[in-house]
């Protein structure tokens, strides 16, 4: 039995209007959000929560960064949208700022992160037939067991969740999977030489912030080079300082042949994504092939520059590993009984409950809603910890004490 505290007329009469005209595709956290600043939000009635979700990693640089929101202000009463048909003043600077900012000749601007993924699969794809000579239709790209990259209906055919996937087929052909964090696997599957590439997330977030072996994603750079395999990093959700490095990979100082951004490159203001790649791979793709009405608007254009900077420019890397490190110490000594587990890099961090009842990580869920900190399951028995990287020492110890209060109120 989860118990809650009751919500007032107001959160209730908001809640009630998507129930009745939304899809039911989601099941929020009962709490109804009308603003965000810095590390907080607030609800209708005014109460004050620290965030630990971080819209799954969208606001690294924190709710309604001011430099954020100046720039869209700014950009947005001057020009916001004139589709690829003409060019515009910024997608070129920003085209320049963002792959000197990450060591790529060529970025192809898209919207959405799975948008981004969608778009490593095309570019692999049509360098596999076109540079390795995979024999049309043949192409194959693998994946790791326990991704998860969207819901779009090619990111399900790669799923291994059945609450993606189940009752949506038939799914995209081609696609391979293989247990994450299993090197011996890996090289077995690029044993068929129709395939054109790996697609990983470094560290699998959705799945509970998965951290793979020491020296896996070495691993995986070394057999992609030696079987001319495309290392694909998804780094939509571990990137942009995430971990406490900009990039995840960037752990083990490995470059993947294929880079995908999004959430954070916006400072969660608006959706943005990009696809990064060398010029051998990104311009297989011809004019007509791809593209996006909405993909490298001006608006976007200025705003992920801002964004970007604000990363830079606030050391917000050295700030997400010094204070994941103080998080994960402190949450270690709660020593509550209620923790299995704690793991994490950097500001995303995970704990997976030490129950057998997977209803217990939505109650503990609650007693932080009410205690003033919001945060969701994944998988059941796992509650990602993944509060904006500009939060300080003070807000880690106010927030931890938060999270041991509500283990506390467990039911046993």
């Amino acid at each position: 039995m989860i118990h809650t505290a009751t919500l007032t007329e107001l959160a209730e009469k908001y809640i009630s209007l998507e129930y009745q005209y939304g899809a039911h595709n989601y099941h929020p956290i009962p709490v109804v959000i009308e603003k965000g600043e810095g590390v907080y939000l607030y609800d209708v009635d005014g109460k004050k929560y620290f965030d630990y979700l971080s819209g799954y990693s969208a606001v690294n640089q924190g709710h309604c960064h001011p430099a954020i929101i100046k720039t869209l202000q700014e950009q947005s009463s001057k020009l916001t949208l004139t589709s690829r048909a003409f060019h515009n003043n910024l997608l070129g600077v920003y085209e320049k700022y963002i792959t000197s900012y990450f060591g790529y000749d060529k970025v192809l601007p898209m919207n959405t992160g799975v948008e981004g993924g969608e778009t490593a699969v095309k570019l692999a794809r049509r360098w596999g037939y076109n540079v390795k000579g995979i024999p049309e239709n043949k192409a194959k790209i693998i994946f790791a067991e326990g991704n998860f990259w969207g819901r779009t209906l090619a990111a399900i055919s790669a799923s291994t969740d059945p609450s993606s996937f189940k009752g949506f087929g038939p799914y995209m052909p081609g696609f391979g999977l293989v247990p994450y964090n299993d090197l011996i696997a890996l090289e077995k599957a690029f044993q068929d030489n129709t395939v054109a590439a790996f697609m990983v997330e470094p560290i699998q977030g959705e799945a509970g912030v998965v951290i793979p072996d020491d020296g896996y994603l070495t691993g995986v750079r070394e057999l992609c080079n030696h079987y001319n395999v495309l290392f694909i990093a998804d780094e939509v959700q571990t990137g942009l300082a995430r971990t406490g490095k900009m990039l995840a990979c960037d752990h083990e100082n490995v470059r993947p042949d294929i880079l995908i951004l999004g959430k954070a490159l916006s400072g969660g203001t608006l959706p943005i994504s990009a696809v990064l790649a060398d010029d051998d791979i990104m311009l297989q793709i011809l004019p007509g092939e791809h593209g996006s009405t909405y993909g490298g608007n001006p608006l976007a254009c200025a705003v992920a520059m801002t964004s970007l900077e604000v990363l830079k420019s606030e050391n917000l890397v050295q700030n997400a590993e010094n204070m994941g490190q103080l998080l994960r110490k402190e949450l270690a000594k709660l020593n509550s009984p209620h923790i299995k587990l704690i793991r994490g890099k950097g500001l995303l961090n995970a704990i997976v409950i030490n129950h057998s009842d997977p209803e217990v990580s939505l109650e503990l869920c609650i007693h932080l809603r009410d205690l003033g900190l919001l945060a969701k399951p994944t998988h059941g028995d796992k509650i990602r910890f993944a509060p904006p990287l500009i939060i300080n020492e003070a807000q880690i110890l106010e927030s931890v004490s938060i999270i041991g209060k509500a283990l506390n109120r467990l039911s046993i």
